[in-house]
């Protein structure tokens, strides 16, 4: 199809608002007294936020104390994506169970967002039906918002576009919609979700809040009317649009309107009341160490590929490769990764700097649940690889959702982290807790498709420099 210049998508829409209403959504956060809870598919949804924790376990007593801090939002690990279908709505369901058990006991009421993918990759209806039955709620909407400034992801007239410079792409025809597990065709929302619950839903039965009726300021009879589970897509191309629906979101919310929500990074931060800050500066990564770093690259998609190249060129590592197909190979297997471990840890402990990476071929089995588990074997392999550190890294970059997800809860342990905030745009940092292997460690999760092929190099630079390096 010929290209859609983005410019042409915003030229006939109406203006923009001219100031925030961020501090009048705080007020009536407050003024609920809810929490906000958010089940996060792979760990890459912490792009937006600051000062929040994230969970990696969910049993009740754990729960029950964070429903009890003064913390008004946190996130739950569920790295689903990386799950089968069967595994995702198992723990859904259980979280689901566990939340509205631990809310009781602390006297809390919440609100649930399942965050995912801004390209519409995930186990979507099967998580949010398998929540909403543990949650036991009947939900009068699901509310469906994947706009994501900082990824470039925005939604107009119901279709959702990936942009990348002047060109928008719908997101139909992107590489993210020929994913092996969660691949799709439609880009059109409405359209999307029929094709997502296999005809279940119609196209038609799905509503919609327009760019114009958002500006307008016409949309509270619209959320009012939605009942028994409606899904609603929300079109935005800007923070301002989601403050706008957020803000009437309270007030039918207010009014006993019950929702759930399946949306990306940017909506979880204007719905939690979270203020927008500056990037974190070298000062704040706190990498006081004379070791070397560790870069680990697990994600496939074109975009980590181009930045793992760049990254090659611009800087000298210690590279360890680990090949898929002897991955693959039992008898290689074991062999492979003991070398690996050993070179690793020789290369910190001198204080030089290591880039572990898998392979860039991408081995795929025969059906969704053959690929997820090839793709569940190689991230255990880079998971052995941490497990295997001896010394603790000066600090540690994981490039991909999965691997991310994976190095922290199997790899460092984690429980429990702190978002610090963003190294880059879209590129969270978390302090890992006491608990972890390595406390207090500047630990940062690079999601597998955000940034432009100098994004992770940026990333590594700013390490570079807190260390005295010349970038």
């Amino acid at each position: 199809m010929p290209e859609i210049k983005f410019a042409s998508l915003l030229a006939g829409l109406p203006p923009e608002p001219t100031e925030s209403i961020l501090r009048e959504i705080q007020d009536r956060i407050a003024a609920s007294r809810r929490k906000v809870v958010v089940l996060d598919d792979d760990p890459t949804g912490t792009q937006t936020v600051h000062g929040v924790s994230v969970l990696t376990e969910w049993s009740v007593p754990v729960l029950q104390a964070e429903f009890a801090s003064d913390e008004s939002t946190f996130y739950i690990l569920t790295n689903s994506r990386s799950l089968t279908v069967d595994a995702a709505q198992a723990i859904n369901y259980e979280i689901g169970v566990n939340l509205k058990i631990a809310a009781q006991k602390a006297g809390c009421e919440f609100v649930v967002i399942s965050r995912s993918d801004s390209t519409l990759r995930g186990h979507f209806p099967a998580e949010i039906d398998s929540l909403a039955d543990g949650l036991q709620i009947h939900f009068d909407g699901l509310i469906l918002a994947p706009y994501f400034r900082e990824g470039g992801r925005y939604t107009v007239n119901n279709t959702h576009y990936v942009v990348s410079g002047e060109k928008a792409l719908p997101a139909g025809e992107t590489e993210f919609a020929r994913d092996p597990a969660f691949g799709y065709s439609e880009s059109d929302l409405l359209h999307w979700v029929q094709e997502k619950t296999a005809g279940k839903i119609q196209s038609n039965q799905v509503e919609s809040l327009s760019i114009q009726e958002i500006r307008a300021g016409n949309i509270l009879q619209k959320l009012l009317s939605l009942s028994n589970g409606k899904v609603c897509v929300m079109n935005a191309v800007s923070d301002l649009d989601l403050e706008l629906v957020v803000r009437v979101l309270l007030e039918a919310e207010a009014r006993g309107k019950k929702f759930l929500y399946r949306a990306a990074a940017s909506f979880v931060r204007v719905r939690a009341g979270i203020s927008p800050r500056s990037l974190l500066t070298v000062d704040e990564l706190n990498t006081d160490s004379t070791f070397g770093g560790l870069v680990v690259v697990g994600s496939f998609v074109p975009k980590t590929t181009s930045q793992l190249h760049h990254l090659r060129q611009k800087f000298s590592f210690v590279e360890v490769e680990l090949d898929v197909n002897l991955l693959l190979d039992e008898s290689k297997h074991t062999a492979l990764l003991t070398g690996a471990q050993h070179e690793i840890n020789r290369a910190i402990s001198a204080g030089r700097d290591v880039l572990l990476f898998t392979s860039r071929n991408l081995v795929k089995g025969n059906n969704e649940r053959a690929s997820l588990q090839i793709g569940g074997l190689v991230s255990e392999s880079l998971v052995a690889c941490v497990q295997g550190l001896n010394i603790r890294p000066r600090y540690l970059i994981a490039k991909g959702g999965i691997t991310s997800s994976d190095v922290a809860t199997k790899g460092l342990d984690v429980r429990k982290a702190l978002v610090l905030g963003q190294v880059l745009a879209g590129v969270p940092v978390w302090q890992l807790g006491a608990e972890s292997h390595f406390p207090g460690m500047t630990y940062v999760v690079f999601p597998g498709n955000v940034g432009d092929e100098n994004a992770l190099s940026d990333v590594v630079a700013k390490f570079k420099s807190s260390e005295g390096v010349l970038c």
